[in-house]
């Protein structure tokens, strides 16, 4: 498990949020995200549904949800 001190903003299939901490899914699967959604909900989503929100300062543009 890798716990973030500074926790990533990121985009899931439910809106935007924070990733908190991640764990390994193993060789075969996913590894799964904690994330703090902007609605105060905490919830796991696998790296295939997170998108990383932008960042002004790194000049990361916002990606656009289709």
């Amino acid at each position: 498990m890798l716990e973030f001190r500074n926790p990533l903003p990121v985009l899931t299939p439910l809106g935007e949020g924070y990733a908190i901490y991640v764990t390994n899914g193993g060789h075969l699967d996913n590894d799964l995200w904690c994330v703090v959604l902007d609605d105060c909900r905490i919830l796991h989503f696998q790296t295939n549904q997170l998108t990383y929100v932008g960042n002004a300062t790194l000049g990361i543009i916002k990606p656009s949800r289709p």
